[in-house]
Order: structure tokens, then sequence, then C-alpha cells
């Protein structure tokens, strides 16, 4: 069973979402009441998530997290409970447009991607169909190549380099007046590694892609959000 070191010394927790806290089958009832545990008795619970923000805050509710929401892979802050503005760190424009040409070089590949992306704000994400790869090739030598193509195992994300989840989570830690130095992470894919460099103790809950793997400081016994459930059960003792 994972061992979080120095239990005493960590301010917040911040979980990423798809994969992490849930997956097509939703919430575990167990998770939910031991996220709302630890939020109230042992830390402040934040997310930081490739989804948008309405996808997101109800998310936030249900666990009953006091803390803030980073959403569209840093794209969005969300701190109403300090009273802080919304933030929108980039314009997603660019990325709708590269979508558009990008399906005309790739056949079978729809332009509109995930239904969600009618709030999105700051980036842009495709279906995942196994050819993110090619697209980030074919991005590159684009005059879109100032953008970039992140893989999430849930969908294909189109953003601008320099947004991501660190990014983000340095200016809401700052707003908050945390230290990043004590604050964990937990998370599965590749989009949560800059989070997992930012912060004192990072936690993967899945093997599926071995560059996760080296960022984290440790990996749960338990898969997806069973390895959460892990996490939060260690947090409580």
């Amino acid at each position: 069973m994972i061992e979080v070191p120095n239990p005493n010394e960590w301010d917040m927790i911040v979980f990423d979402v798809d994969g992490t806290l849930l997956d097509s089958d939703g919430f575990h009832d167990e998770l939910v009441q031991l996220a709302r545990r630890v939020d109230r008795e042992v830390m402040t619970v934040s997310l930081a998530t490739g989804r948008t923000l309405p996808n997101a805050t109800p998310i936030s509710q249900a666990i009953g997290a006091s803390g803030f929401i980073v959403a569209e892979n840093g794209g969005m802050i969300w701190d109403s409970y300090q009273g802080h503005e919304i933030l929108a760190l980039s314009d997603g424009k660019r990325a709708k447009e590269a979508a558009k040409w990008l399906a005309s070089q790739i056949e079978d590949l729809d332009p509109e991607g995930i239904e969600s992306n009618r709030w999105r704000e700051t980036e842009w994400c495709m279906r995942e169909t196994g050819q993110h790869e090619l697209m980030a090739k074919l991005i590159s030598e684009s005059e879109w190549s100032d953008l970039k193509v992140v893989p999430t195992g849930f969908a294909v994300h189109i953003v601008k380099p320099g947004i991501n989840k660190a990014s983000a989570l340095k200016l809401a830690l700052k707003r908050r007046g945390v230290d990043p130095a004590r604050v964990i992470a937990c998370g599965d894919a590749q989009n949560d590694i800059s989070m997992f460099g930012l912060v004192g103790f990072s936690v993967a809950v899945s093997d599926e892609f071995p560059d996760v793997v080296k960022a984290a400081d440790c990996i749960t016994d338990s898969r997806g959000k069973e390895g959460s459930i892990e996490l939060l059960k260690a947090l409580l003792r």
C-alpha cells in the first residue's frame, strides 16, 4: 500500500479527473466519501483536468472539494471560493482552425471533435482515433506549427505551448498563498507530467505511459480510481 511521506507537511492535493477520479462507469461511491473526508479533515482537495469548467465544476461539488479547478489542461482557472475571477490563459480560436485543417488532411477525422468543445475557450479537443502522432507531425509542418498536440487517452488536445497544468497551478497556488512544495498531485496520463514536476510529491494511478510512471514519485498498487481510493485512504491514515 502507498505511503505518503511526511504526512503533516502537505496543504493540498490536486487530482486529475478522467482515468483518475472517474472512468466510463462514473464515480466510485467510496471515493466520493473518502475525498470529502480528506478535504474536511486532512488537506484541501483541488482538480486539474482537461475538461471544461462546466464539466469539471459538478465533479468538484460532488466530492466536496474546497479547492480550485484548473480546467482545459491549464487554460482556465476557477477559484470563486477565494473570490477570484475566472482566468482564461489562452485563446482557442487558432486551435479550432488547426482542427479544421487537420480534418482536411486525415480521412474520417471529425473537426468538431468532442461535444464539450462548445464550452471550450482556450484549446480544441479531437476524439482519440489513434492518429495523434500523425496529427502532431502534420501540425508541426503547417502554419499552425506554434501549436501542440497532446493526447490524454480520452481525447487529443490542440493547445498553445506553455499552457499546461503546471503553468496554471503556479498561478492558482500563488493566489491561495500555497507553496507548490507542499502540494501532492495525482494523475494518470501525459498531460499530468508537467504538474508532477511542479509539486512536492506526485502519484501515478496508471502504468500505461512509461514517461508518466517515470515522472511520478510513486505509483499506486491499484489502477485508475481504485488507485485514487488507495491514496485517499493513505492520507486518512
